[in-house]
């Protein structure tokens, strides 16, 4: 499941996006007025604005045969994006989150977050985290690649791919075959993983071509203190990092162009 292969730069990436979300205790401040200092601060980079108002599923509480389903508040959601809508950061009064389909290196994406996060923290003072995760979501692309024709049991390791792996079924056979696993990882990190193949939707769109997509959630649950917040990123990508490599082939890794950093 894991490899421990050097980190490379794919000159191909198969990328739809990357997303890390930062959970803290409620400030009921950031819902209570439009936050203009935060947005000051991080105008530069991201100049664009935009305020949504989300409207959150009922949650059901209560014993068994007396449930009943509680009506949750409407959400206030504040968009700051760059000129190009390539970069963009969410914040609501549980989460501050930054999203990108253009990532290149956990390096170039880690240097944003901290300019974002530091701004964050000096102006709203989140007693701790709850909860900081990290998501990549892969749409591998065979024509994309130069693979067209190759079946994805020769692109994907077989823990991956469920029957598909098995050499008596036929790929064209198989309507729909998805795997969603929730597991503990080393240094009290989990994993939520979604794969299986599927089409990618880009705006209002839909690309008519199966990829087979592979959706890693890796995070850490609990009481994370801002001062353990960076080792905490770093150890979330690293466990990412390594399941990407361990999900994929040596024949998709080579498609996808990889270069040494």
């Amino acid at each position: 499941m894991f490899s421990a292969s050097e980190r490379v730069l794919y000159g191909k990436r198969q990328l739809i996006e990357v997303i890390c979300q930062l959970r803290f205790p409620t400030i009921l401040s950031i819902s209570a007025k439009e936050p203009a200092e935060f947005q000051e601060a991080i105008r530069a980079e991201f100049p664009r604005y935009a305020r949504n108002l989300e409207k959150l599923p009922p949650k059901v509480i209560g014993q068994p045969g007396a449930m009943k389903l509680e009506e949750q508040p409407t959400v206030v959601n504040y968009q700051f994006l760059t000129a190009a809508g390539d970069w963009k950061v969410n914040l609501t009064n549980t989460f501050l989150a930054l999203a990108t389909p253009v990532y290149t290196t956990w390096e170039d994406f880690a240097r944003k977050l901290d300019e974002v996060l530091a701004q964050f923290v000096a102006i709203y003072h989140p007693a701790y985290f709850e909860r900081i995760g990290l998501r990549y979501i892969n749409g591998f692309s065979r024509r994309a690649l130069g693979l067209e024709g190759v079946p994805f049991r020769d692109l994907i390791q077989p823990a991956y791919l469920g029957l598909m792996a098995e050499d008596d079924v036929q790929e064209q056979s198989v309507q729909r075959v998805t795997q969603d696993v929730e597991m503990a990882l080393a240094g009290g990190c989990r994993l939520k993983l979604h794969c299986g193949p599927g089409m990618v939707k880009r705006g209002n769109v839909e690309d008519k071509e199966v990829r087979f997509i592979l959706d890693n959630d890796v995070f850490m649950n609990g009481k994370i203190e801002l001062k353990h917040s960076a080792g905490a990123l770093n150890t979330v990508h690293t466990h990412a990092d390594r399941i990407f490599r361990g999900a994929i082939t040596d024949q998709l890794h080579d498609a996808m162009e990889p270069q040494p950093l």
